[in-house]
């Protein structure tokens, strides 16, 4: 999966660790768990527990006993993943057990349907799946029939395998990878906030927040554009794992999904071809493609983006809005000037891929400006920037634009906030851009498609054009969108 680009330059370019886990084999061989069954279970969540062991243990995953498991403060050691089927009485949860908030993934098993059913809104299945995760206080949760079983996961993926036990594959493939790639926010360390230094009056600004107003109102009666989740709507077993919760979530009021964003206009300096004496040096990255090995500039990026938890079908741009980069290496966060003392802004869950894309972005005008100078995607990122859109669906294919290349469907299914979905959208675009080159096609953007997740749709059109495009009034009360095999 890095034949274009290597780890260390994953490293360079967005702090992701060369040691990050990118395949699923390579994510099982770095997998430790551990089971914790509840004190009662079915005769079928007994038998489904069994073969998820010896499945796990077949993908290479180390299956520990709890004895092995727990250190020494009686706690499951972090890093290590616990499997608890069954339900279990407040005192007996597996959260009270672990030693960590963020590095002790909890997956609950229940002897039950899952919270689908023909007719019901997407909004109402995610709810009711939040909502179990907040009252079991686990990361994933698995229901189990007597014909299939389902998990499903905190950013609203849903999937079914119609088998009555979990085979290898399957199990590697889907559950290896969400117990890899845990949902985290971004940390204080992570990035610069500079408060107070986005200009909402600036000339440049009040064009570009247009165009997130007029991309908003389009997306308005679409209900596959998930809306925020308040984590006051959930019900806790007490006060002691509401607070929980609020930790988990970085105190901030519950969980929105999918995002809007602007990067804005940057001209890269041309690739250069590896082996030539230019004094390139760490401000480069080599990157092979279609043929060629060439050192690109490591990119200074901005960005404007909708802040986390607000509501992406009314935005107000004197405070919804926020601008992020990345300077020399070093992302960083500016919040609007003249904010209310009580609003306090948080980045984005998906910050990092947001910079990955915007990254890549300038990556390939770098790359096409050296292989193809009478490519127009360069300069109309030059004169334009480029919009993102992110939802927690597919899109039809029938509506991908001109000039746009689909990739990312045989990925592994992770989250938007883990390390492993910033390196697939970088990674991805330069496999679409070689695709685009060798069947002579014009490259304008990518839809990056997030297996288990959802869409990222970035290119040279605006937000309000993207927009139009996923949204063409066919059905009353519904637009565009397909499931394709699984539920969102």
């Amino acid at each position: 999966m890095t034949d274009h680009i290597s780890p260390a330059s994953l490293h360079r370019i967005l702090g992701i660790a060369a040691s990050t886990p990118l395949s699923p084999a390579t994510m099982g061989a770095s997998l430790r768990i551990t089971f914790c069954p509840a004190p009662e279970m079915s005769r079928r969540l007994g038998r489904f527990t069994a073969a998820l062991q010896r499945a796990l243990q077949a993908c290479g995953v180390t299956v520990l006993d709890m004895s092995e498991a727990t250190g020494k403060n009686g706690r499951i050691s972090a890093g290590t993943s616990v499997i608890a089927p069954g339900s279990f009485p407040d005192h007996l949860l597996p959260i009270n057990r672990v030693s960590t908030l963020y590095n002790n993934v909890i997956v609950g098993i229940y002897d039950e349907p899952p919270p689908t059913s023909d007719g019901e809104t997407t909004q109402r299945t995610l709810d009711a799946v939040v909502g179990r995760l907040a009252w079991d206080m686990v990361h994933l949760v698995i229901y189990v029939t007597g014909s299939s079983w389902t998990i499903c996961s905190m950013n609203g993926g849903i999937t079914t395998f119609e088998t009555p036990l979990p085979e290898e594959n399957d199990v590697l493939c889907s559950l290896v990878p969400k117990l890899t790639a845990q949902v985290v926010p971004p940390r204080p360390e992570d990035l610069e906030v500079r408060p107070g230094t986005l200009d909402t009056r600036d000339l440049e600004f009040g064009a570009i927040a247009g165009d997130f107003e007029e991309c908003g109102l389009i997306w308005g009666d679409n209900p596959l554009l998930l809306s925020h989740t308040s984590r006051e709507t959930l019900a806790y077993r007490s006060d002691f794992y509401r607070k929980i919760v609020a930790r988990y979530l970085d105190d901030r009021s519950g969980m929105s999904y999918g995002f809007f964003a602007r990067q804005l206009p940057v001209k890269p300096e041309p690739a250069i071809y590896d082996g030539v004496d230019s004094g390139a040096g760490e401000s480069y990255v080599p990157v092979s493609i279609a043929g060629y090995h060439l050192l690109v500039p490591i990119p200074d990026i901005r960005i404007i983006t909708t802040r986390s938890g607000c509501r992406k079908t009314s935005i107000d741009r004197r405070c919804d809005l926020v601008e992020i980069g990345l300077e020399k290496g070093r992302a960083w966060l500016a919040t609007p000037s003249g904010l209310p003392d009580e609003m306090v802004i948080r980045p984005s869950f998906d910050t990092l891929t947001i910079i990955a894309h915007a990254a890549g972005n300038a990556m390939i005008s770098s790359i096409l400006q050296t292989l193809l100078p009478e490519a127009r995607f360069p300069q109309i990122l030059k004169r334009s920037g480029a919009s993102m859109t992110h939802w927690h669906h597919y899109p039809d294919d029938t509506v991908i634009p001109e000039g746009y290349v689909m990739h990312g469907r045989k990925n592994p299914p992770v989250s938007c906030s883990t390390p492993q979905s910033a390196a697939y959208s970088l990674m991805g675009k330069l496999v679409a851009l070689e695709s685009a080159m060798m069947e002579k096609r014009e490259y304008l953007g990518d839809v990056h498609i997030e297996p288990g997740h959802g869409t990222n749709m970035v290119g040279t059109l605006s937000l309000a054009e993207t927009a139009e495009m996923l949204n063409p009034v066919a059905v009353p009360g519904l637009r565009s969108g397909t499931i394709n095999g699984e539920i969102f």
